[in-house]
């Protein structure tokens, strides 16, 4: 193999392992936040929002690599769906750190009420059908495997499941006066985040699909 294609092979073999790092920080981010927001821990919110500064930085340093990379080298083929998919991965998991962010701040809003039971059961089912899919995700990122990622789907309905469940939950525990409706409110945003993270593992699936075998994932056309 010629010297310049193995330097190339390398770098991009750094981004790869770079970008599967950057998945396992948007994995720990989601169990910081969660548990910021459900022990309203505020020195834990401020740790997930340094945390995110960590995540933030590397997802730069990839961004800005894959742009040299594409300016100098011209890749094509194979390689060109490397890249173009590594720069939409880095992409969604810089995504679920920002959302991890604002389901820990909301911990400064909702405390010092202690949440309902049942809001909190569900907050934590959320948690880790969220974690699940990005696991799942990143895990069929970092073996180039999309076979790996045929149940997302169908996790994916299982949260959009416990939102509804999060939302008719919330809104009968928070009836009333105005205060525990804007509470509710407040819990309504932080399941539409967990919801936004499960996303964003569906997307990521789709996008290793893409990286592997060219099939690109048409989102369905909105009638009018």
């Amino acid at each position: 193999m010629p010297e310049v294609r193995r330097a190339f092979v390398e770098d991009l073999e750094r981004l790869h392992l770079d970008v599967v790092r950057l998945g396992a920080l948007a994995l720990e981010a989601i169990h910081r936040g969660s548990e910021a927001l459900t022990t309203f821990d505020l020195g834990a919110v401020d740790e997930v929002i340094s945390h995110d500064g960590e995540l933030d930085h590397l997802s730069d340093s990839i961004e800005e690599r894959i742009y040299v990379m594409l300016a100098t080298q011209a890749p094509v083929a194979a390689d060109l769906r490397l890249m173009v998919t590594m720069l939409r991965v880095n992409h969604e998991l810089e995504r679920v750190g920002d959302y991890m962010v604002n389901v820990a701040k909301a911990a400064r809003r909702l405390q010092p009420v202690p949440l309902d039971p049942r809001v909190l059961g569900i907050l934590e089912q959320m948690r880790d059908q969220a974690a699940a899919q990005l696991d799942l995700a990143v895990d069929a990122f970092s073996h180039r495997e999309p076979t790996r990622v045929t149940d997302l789907p169908a996790m994916d309905d299982v949260m959009d499941d416990l939102t509804r469940e999060l939302f008719r939950t919330i809104f009968a525990v928070n009836a009333g006066h105005e205060e525990a409706i804007q509470r509710a409110v407040q819990l309504a945003l932080v399941g539409r985040y967990y919801e936004r993270v499960a996303d964003h593992a569906v997307n990521v699936g789709e996008r290793v699909d893409y990286m592997v075998t060219g099939h690109f994932h048409e989102h369905p056309t909105i009638g009018p």
